[in-house]
């Protein structure tokens, strides 16, 4: 069929920032689907609340909205556009439900859009619990016994007819929000009443369980003349109860028999045929009972899911760029595979290598939160490793997570076994010891219900690590035998050296003087049987090599590794540009990353991919394998800086420049030869050294590793108990580097200079202000650009301190410089040589390609050939919000530190502050109020500001709450409040009048430790009620001009592409 002419205009509705359960795969899917519907003719509008991503660069679609992503502000850009219809299927599960409330409330009826991808009627039987239990029914394909319960009541009925565990699936919820296994009956009212709450519906699936059964996914595509085709299996290795995002997962599947793939593949097909996805991927979940092979549906997303993006990458099949060309009417065997470029796209493909995907979680962020895995995930990204084998797939994912495998050689018997039994992170680490140490494979079956074939697997890995063991007590000369054999088994170059007393590096060397290096084999969606014209590559320690010689110079690009707090989408950003702007000098890019959610790992997006870990070892192995005019470290993030001295030649700033900004100790006296002022502090790297160091400084304190990402290990300390754990912490994570201990700068206001250097000139690309006061982490800041509180002369001061380091130190490329202001006074608190988390959000806000700049600069151009830099964006604000998995961790304190611990970012823009800051909020999820009642309560040193702040939402028409303290300053200036009682104070107290719907706000900055409890408890409340809190004074006084700006109803939204 002929693509459709009846469209001209197309919206597609982004996934919003980086959340659990929603990450960096739906930039990949949405950009896909840009790109793919521009290249057809169409004119494409794209709303997205993220700045983060490559998609809402202005270039990628005709008109972009960085606006909130809710009906209202979907609605005036479906207004000002007019879109013939909208593409909700590459947004994830936000995008889908955003459509849905539009078809809903009758929006898409007013304006004449057009649904396409996935009717309301097929999504509605998808996502409904109810109406997709009876569909299954009608086409015989059965699911676990459940019924739909609304309330509590009906959930504990439904429970005691099918039994315990029940497991609790609420509709329309993302990556299982709100969703649980109960185990009794207090749990599933726990369980049932936050998933009501989560969903949309307010409606849960009660389902019995089939724990322990085996877990596959299908990845299916269908077209409007009704070809469908399985693009890929997945089969999880953990067994049902462990949400398919927090489970290891290989594919193809590799413990199915034939008769049983078969029964799937069927079953996928009459499913997506039946809920009646017109066009598109869909994501089909089973459960197989390990006895006697019974099959049970478990759910469906019509959708493009992060499923899709790991398929995707796993066969090299484009599911998401498909998707959009089948929307508008292509059919499969229209479309050429872009890999073979023979084939036709309804080619199923076919793949001669295994991949394994590990999650990467982030518990360390968050204090006291449960580790156990169940129906809601919690990882915050993942890793994927392809081998010829499951071994070597399997120990390259290992070996991309970066710290996050743990170490279990000295855990007790009894640790292993617990760890072992529970799913958790260290499940894997726990079984593989357990096998080091004689556990039989039948036993660790037994516990933890993984099916014997994968630990069978997991023991040959064992067993490859003792035979190299007895050949090294035997000579201490490893053979070439021996060693290519650990190679093929997945063992790296580390785990080798470990084994045999080693450094990584000596082995890597020895191994290398043998000759034995890794060929690398090409990801060609059809098994080698037609020529493949993407080098889409990964190394296997075999004979014949595909990778391919290029006739022009190569630049390596190191991506980010997995997404994790700290280090994740802005990198992977800052990697693709830099590989466009490699490709627009007439250079092939080379780009090495192992994370299969983003657009860096698309095979088209660089000249040459290696799916690698973004280790020395198998960078090394690129860089011999290609002979680069050299690597590009500054734009993934911290995991690239650490190999500065082990890739041959550094592209950018070199290696030492790199030291002197991240040893604390070079750093320090970097900054003293140059007169620039620090705040008071010591280098210390023992516990006696830390505690003499506090003794002179005074508290507040400030504890800082270094060589860490995200503000790893980072504490204010207040007294010495505080102290101790954070320096405990901080020697842990330092990895034999100093720390410093400085005095904390109470009351400081923070601010970001990016800047981009040549070596001889430096050039400011934007001054960003934090909002919320110092010692909060960059990445959990809320930022205003242009600086809204910020001196001509502190500016000026910054300004030509950036500019001093960076021809001192010798900055080629870009840098980030971090400070505080405190009483007009400037310090500098760390500089990063690299590019930071700030780079799109500044790109997006000053309209200038900051990232692809640098890498020109890097690669010999001169800043003078870009300057001056066109204006952009005059009169407007632009506001970075970050975003938190509070709802993830139940329990979890929300007071922010400086430890990062948000997942992602939004930006909002406006004519003025408080529009864009409003925006931000909103677009961070935060229900903001236009009347109602607000609590406040300051802290002693605050509460002088408070009248201001109160005087302000009474002139709005709010009613305040206050505790004693705050009540008594309020009142003392004629401001009309009511007392309100703290935690453990008398009833009804603060908490009380949360739960019965009097509080709108909450304003509360932390009065430190003795206030914990009674602030933890209220902070706890307003999360689970919906209400927002704001926990730092400077944020309190920048909100009444956003609720101002709210309640006056004067938000338009923009288009970047009318800001220059």
């Amino acid at each position: 069929m002929p693509k459709r002419t009846d469209l001209k205009s197309i919206l597609i509705i982004g996934s919003g920032p980086i959340v659990i359960g929603q990450a960096c795969e739906f930039d990949y899917s949405g950009t896909q689907a840009c790109k793919a519907l521009k290249a057809l003719g169409y004119r494409v509008v794209l709303i997205n609340s993220n700045p983060a991503t490559i998609m809402t660069d202005p270039g990628v679609a005709d008109a972009t909205y960085i606006e909130p992503l809710t009906l209202d502000f979907v609605e005036r850009v479906i207004a000002r556009e007019r879109p013939d219809a909208i593409l909700p299927t590459v947004g994830g599960q936000t995008g889908l439900n955003l459509a849905m409330e539009l078809h809903a409330r009758g929006v898409l009826a007013k304006y004449a859009v057009e649904l396409i991808g996935a009717k309301p009627e097929a999504i509605a039987l998808a996502e409904d619990r109810e109406l997709f239990k009876k569909a299954m029914d009608e086409i015989g394909a059965k699911c676990a016994r459940a019924d739909v319960a609304t309330t509590v009541a009906e959930a504990e009925a439904i429970a005691r007819d099918i039994g315990m565990p029940a497991v609790i699936r609420p509709s329309y919820t993302l990556g299982g929000a709100g969703g649980g296994i109960a185990y009794n009956m207090d749990e599933l009212r726990e369980i049932v009443a936050q998933g009501l709450d989560l969903s949309p519906t307010r409606q849960v699936l009660v389902e019995e369980s089939v724990l322990g059964w085996k877990e596959f996914e299908l990845e299916v595509i269908r077209d409007l003349a009704d070809n469908v085709v399985i693009i890929c299996s997945i089969e999880n290795v953990d067994p049902m109860g462990v949400h398919t995002g927090d489970s290891i997962t290989v594919a193809p599947a590799q413990t199915l028999t034939d008769v049983e793939y078969q029964a799937l593949r069927d079953l996928s097909i009459a499913i997506i045929r039946k809920i009646g996805v017109e066009t598109g991927g869909s994501n089909v979940q089973f459960a197989v009972s390990p006895f006697n092979g019974e099959i049970r549906v478990i759910e469906m997303n019509p959708r493009v899911s992060r499923s899709s993006a790991l398929a995707s990458k796993a066969t090299g099949f484009p599911i998401a760029k498909i998707a959009a060309q089948l929307a508008v009417g292509l059919t499969l065997d229209e479309l050429k595979n872009d890999i073979t470029r023979v084939t036709p796209a309804c080619f199923e493909p076919a793949i001669d290598y295994t991949i394994v995907k590990i999650p990467r979680w982030n518990f360390e962020k968050f204090s006291g939160a449960s580790k156990q895995l169940g129906t809601s995930m919690k990882s915050v990204g993942e890793v994927m490793g392809i081998g010829r084998t499951i071994d070597e797939a399997l120990g390259k994912a290992i070996a991309s997570l970066e710290g996050g495998f743990a170490e279990a050689s000295k855990w007790t018997q009894a640790e292993l076994r617990e760890r072992a039994v529970a799913a958790t992170p260290d499940r894997l680490p726990a079984i593989f010891e357990s096998l080091r140490r004689g556990v039989s494979v039948d036993d660790i079956h037994a516990t933890t219900r993984i099916d014997p074939w994968f630990l069978d697997r997991f023991a040959a890995m064992v067993e490859a690590e003792k035979a190299l063991a007895a050949e090294l007590r035997e000579s201490p000369a490893l053979s070439h035998d021996r060693l290519r054999a650990a190679k093929r088994a997945g063992l790296s170059d580390a785990r080798i050296g470990a084994i045999a007393g080693l450094t990584e590096k000596a082995i890597t060397e020895r191994r290398e003087a043998m000759g034995l290096d890794p060929v690398y084999k090409r990801v060609d969606t059809c098994a080698a049987e037609f020529e493949s014209h993407t080098p889409y590559l990964y190394s296997a320690y075999e004979e014949e090599d595909e990778a391919g010689d290029s006739p022009s110079d190569r630049v390596i690009i190191l991506g980010n590794g997995p997404n994790r707090i700290g280090q994740g989408l802005e990198f992977d950003y800052a990697c693709c540009h830099a590989a466009f702007a490699v490709r627009e000098l007439g250079l092939t890019s080379v780009m090495v990353n192992c994370n299969p959610e983003t657009v860096s790992t698309d095979y088209d997006t660089s000249d040459k991919l290696y799916f690698e870990p973004v280790t020395a070892e198998h960078v090394r192995g690129v860089v011999r394998r290609e002979n680069p005019r050299g690597t590009i470290l500054q734009f993934g993030g911290q995991t690239p800086l650490k190999l500065s001295h082990r890739v041959g030649t550094v592209l950018g700033t070199s290696p030492e420049a790199i030291d002197i900004c991240e040893d604390r100790r070079r750093f320090n006296a970097l900054m003293i030869e140059l007169g620039i002022r620090q705040p008071d502090g010591e280098m210390v790297n023992t516990k006696e050294e830390s505690f003499a160091a506090a003794a002179r400084l005074g508290f507040p304190l400030l504890v800082r590793p270094s060589y860490v990402l995200g503000g790893r290990a980072m504490k204010i300390c207040f007294d010495d108990s505080d102290f101790k754990g954070a320096v405990d912490e901080a020697i842990l994570v330092s990895d034999n580097h100093p720390l410093l201990v400085d005095r904390f700068l109470e009351g400081a206001v923070e601010y970001d200079v990016d800047a981009l250097c040549d070596l001889e000139q430096v050039h400011i690309c934007g001054v960003m202000e934090h909002i919320e006061e110092a010692g909060i982490h960059s990445g959990d800041s809320t930022t205003v650009y242009p600086a809204i509180q910020l001196s001509t002369e502190n500016r000026a001061e910054m300004e030509d301190i950036v500019r001093r380091i960076a021809l001192r130190v010798g900055v080629l490329g870009l840098v980030n410089v971090q400070f505080a202001v405190q009483a007009g006074v400037v310090y500098v608190i760390e500089v990063n040589p690299r590019a930071s988390r700030t780079v799109p959000y500044l790109a997006k806000a000053t309209g200038h390609p900051i990232a692809a700049i640098a890498t020109k600069l890097v690669l010999g151009k001169k800043l003078k050939e870009f300057l001056p830099m066109p204006p952009w964006g005059a009169g407007y604000s632009f506001v970075k919000a970050p975003v938190f998995p509070w709802r993830r961790f139940p329990g979890v304190d929300t007071v922010l530190g400086p430890e990062m611990r948000s997942t992602g970012e939004v930006m909002g823009v406006g004519h003025s502050f408080g529009e864009a800051y409003a925006k931000a909020l909103i677009a961070a999820g935060l229900s903001l109020p236009t009347q109602g009642g607000v609590f406040m309560s300051f802290r002693d040193l605050d509460k002088n500001e408070a009248p201001p702040i109160a005087r302000a939402l009474v002139d709005m028409g709010f009613r305040l709450y206050a505790t004693r303290g705050t009540a008594q300053v309020l009142l003392q200036a004629g401001i009309a409040v009511e007392r309100v009682w703290k935690v453990r104070e008398g009833r009804p107290d603060v908490v009380d009048r949360i739960k019965n719907g009097d509080i709108q706000l909450i304003i509360n900055t932390p009065l430190g430790k003795k206030a914990q409890y009674d602030e933890a408890a209220m902070r706890l409340a307003g999360l689970r009620y919906g209400v927002p809190c704001v926990a730092n004074l400077q944020a309190a006084k920048a909100l009444p001009e956003a609720l101002a700006a709210l309640k006056r109803g004067e938000m338009g939204v923009v288009k970047l592409q009318d800001l220059g």
